[in-house]
Parts: C-alpha cells; structure tokens; sequence
C-alpha cells in the first residue's frame, strides 16, 4: 500500500487542489483527481527520501487560523498605510530573523507565511539557512516585527515540525 500511496497526505491535497481547480465534481474530474494524486507522489517519491513527519495536528489547524486571521488584518493595515499615510511617515525597515527552524520545509512555510502576509516579504535566506531577512513596508520598531515572527509563526512550527 505504501508504494501506491507515498505520501498518502499529498495524495489526498492533490485531489482535493484538482477538484477546486476544475470546480466542478464529476466522473471525469473525480477520476483526474484520483490519477494525479497517485501518480504525482508515486512519480516525485524518490526525490523525498526523508519527508518531514507533521505530528500536531491540532497545532497544524491552530496555526493556519493564525496566519488567516494575520492576513485578514494585515490587508486592513495596508491599505491604511497605502491610502492615508504620507510618505514622510512610512518606516520601511529589513529585519534579519535568526531562524531556530532547521528542516528546509519549516523555513520555506515561514517565508511563504512572511511573504502572503501583506505588508511584509521573505528577501533572502543566508547561505547557512540560519537567517532570513524579511522586509517590512511600515516597521517603526523593527524588534517588535522579530518578536512577533519568533512567536507568533516560528515557535508553532517548530512544534509542528518536531
């Protein structure tokens, strides 16, 4: 069963990213559905040896309402800073994140977490994977923002990752 069936949560996240695609349930795109999210993991298999194992569920779910709810807010946030803040105000800042997390797919979900939250991107990874640099639109305290990305995306992934 393991060799049809890989990485059983991609599987499931193939058909399931197939069917909102076509948005329509059919025969046909249930049976797509079902042929992408088999053979994708069974082709890509090889190449991930030592999938990372996601054992928090509950923390999983925690954490993507977090980061909604951030994205919500931060949409509002923005669209102040664009539409009534003058240029003169605005405090643009880099902020190097000293990084705890160590498997490359921890990082990568807290750099798309940084970059899809609006008023903040992920620049750079140093070369070690030890730091990533984050650039904020509007940072009056630059401390504040490394703060909350320690705690708030950092720490939970560090508990989902373990």
């Amino acid at each position: 069963m393991r060799k049809l069936f890989p990485h059983p949560q991609l599987t499931l996240l193939l058909a399931v990213v197939w069917l909102l695609l076509v948005n329509q349930i059919t025969l046909g795109s249930l049976v797509m559905a079902a042929l992408l999210g088999t053979a994708i993991p069974v082709l890509t298999g090889p190449y991930w040896p030592d999938r990372p194992r996601l054992r928090n569920l509950p923390m999983i779910v925690i954490y993507l309402a977090i980061v909604l709810w951030d994205i919500v807010i931060a949409n509002f946030i923005v669209a102040r800073i664009v539409l009534f803040m003058p240029n003169a105000k605005l405090r643009t800042a880099w902020v190097a994140v000293p990084l705890r997390l160590t498997r490359p797919e921890a990082i990568t979900v807290l750099a798309a977490t940084i970059t899809l939250t609006p008023g903040t991107i992920s620049a750079d990874l140093s070369a070690d994977g030890r730091t990533l640099l984050v650039h904020c639109l509007h940072a009056p305290d630059p401390e504040a923002v490394l703060h909350d990305i320690q705690t708030r995306y950092e720490a939970r992934l560090l508990e989902i990752f373990a």
